[in-house]
């Protein structure tokens, strides 16, 4: 006789007042806002801080990040540098913890095409109103003797300076850990009270609004607010809003780790971005007595879906850091690394919520597709979430709205996708 087993109940959900997909430094410190602000939130990722966040150089770099028919980012990352102070002290008091450094920036060109583009890109900053000041190339060499008496040019740029992103990732999480199973903002059946190690699958609908996500694991997350911080993982998640376009596209970077020998430290004490031959290329010191060279900007393929490293961009990095400071060549390299950015077609973010012609999807926050600016949009991106969700909104980011590639304006936003018919029950 065949005994039937009994089916098994469903794991309970999890309740918290934010689900926050996605643990890169964006959701991070979207996370550590909510927190701040009281409430309990959970974070969802199999492998926090692991992907764009584990490789970014840490650039604060709002000036110098100012590039061509992409004005209009220039507000949000001019607010976000202002934020980097503050946002910085109340991780740790100490800013070796961070790495967050004052020190200025110094753009180098290595030929004359290279100075005249760096020329033609002051004019453009100084139109903006931001400050770039050129500097003779003894100043240059006095400021970083270790400089290539070849270089053609120098320009200092006070306003842009650095983190390290491994590091504040470290401290955000440190933040978050840092609470009780009696406290309020505790969940329960998270790990350290607010950390789901898993991954978001789908999001769940109540009427139609946003309630909370599904996992791979089964576990289902009831929130009063989701928001998508997970970079190329939230245009794949199913029931986003019917017509929601998300149209974001990986651009992998290789960025390598260099150890610099004692008598060579410190090979620079400014971060240098330089453009030699037309490409750019910048070099980070760390207070470790290390330094970061970057980033090559590619969309071939090759690192999709190991994160593979380009030997050819490699040897484009080294040669051209090289070339702005030779004793690169002395240098012990400890670490190639690739991940993915997420660029949109207008190099702008998704941020903010989806709004349609009948009203918005009320539960639902994007934030994603911040390519090259995650680290620098952080504290400013980590303000804007917490505002939307106690239901301030500021005018000034509506340009950056997650909606705006929308397929069918007439459909995007209240409505739940064509594949979710009513609610699922729910096992509490």
């Amino acid at each position: 006789m065949v005994v039937a087993r009994p089916t098994p109940e469903p794991p309970s959900p999890l309740k918290a007042d934010v689900a926050v997909v996605g643990g890169g430094i964006i959701g991070l410190g979207i996370a550590h806002e909510v927190r701040r602000r009281g409430r309990s939130v959970v974070l969802i990722d199999p492998a926090p801080a692991s992907g764009a966040t584990f490789a970014a150089a840490g650039m604060l770099a709002p000036v110098s990040e100012l590039h061509y028919q992409e004005e209009d980012l220039l507000e949000l990352m001019l607010e976000s540098s202002l934020l980097w102070p503050a946002f910085a002290s109340s991780l740790a008091q100490d800013a070796t913890a961070t790495g967050y450094r004052t020190t200025a920036t110094l753009a180098i060109g290595a030929d004359a095409a290279d100075r005249r583009a760096l020329a033609d890109l002051r004019n453009v900053q100084l139109a903006a109103g931001l400050l770039v000041d050129p500097l003779s190339l003894r100043e240059a060499r006095e400021r970083e003797p270790l400089l290539s008496p070849q270089i053609s040019c120098a320009f200092d740029i006070p306003a842009d300076h650095q983190v390290d992103p491994r590091k504040v990732a470290e401290c955000l999480m440190s933040g978050l850990d840092a609470h009780e199973p009696g406290d309020h903002t505790w969940v329960s059946g998270t790990e350290y009270g607010y950390r789901v190690t898993a991954t978001a699958t789908r999001l769940r609908w109540d009427e139609g609004r946003v309630c909370g996500v599904e996992l791979d694991s089964g576990v289902v997350v009831q929130a009063g607010e989701t928001v998508l911080a997970n970079g190329l993982g939230a245009a794949r998640l199913h029931g986003l809003p019917a017509g929601l376009n998300l149209p974001l596209r990986p651009v992998y970077g290789d960025i390598l780790r260099l150890k610099v020998p004692r008598h060579l430290q410190p090979l620079v004490t400014s971060t240098i971005r330089g453009v030699v031959r037309g490409v750019p290329v910048y070099i980070v010191p760390r207070d470790d007595g290390t330094v970061v060279i970057g980033a090559t900007q590619r969309e071939d393929g090759l690192s999709a879906p190991s994160n593979a490293v380009s030997a050819g961009g490699v040897y484009q990095l080294l040669r051209d850091a090289q070339a702005l400071v030779p004793a690169v060549a002395e240098l012990e390299l400890v670490e190639a690394t690739a991940r993915a950015r997420p660029g949109t077609p207008d190099n702008a973010p998704l941020l903010g919520r989806v709004c349609g012609p009948e009203g918005r999807a009320d539960g639902l926050v994007i934030a994603t597709g911040f390519f090259r600016h995650g680290v620098l949009l952080t504290p400013a991106t980590a303000r804007i979430v917490g505002g939307l969700i106690e239901g301030k909104e500021d005018p000034r980011w509506a340009i950056f709205r997650p909606d705006r590639f929308a397929t069918d304006t007439t459909r995007a936003g209240t409505h739940a996708p064509a594949d979710i018919d009513a609610p699922r029950k729910e096992t509490v």
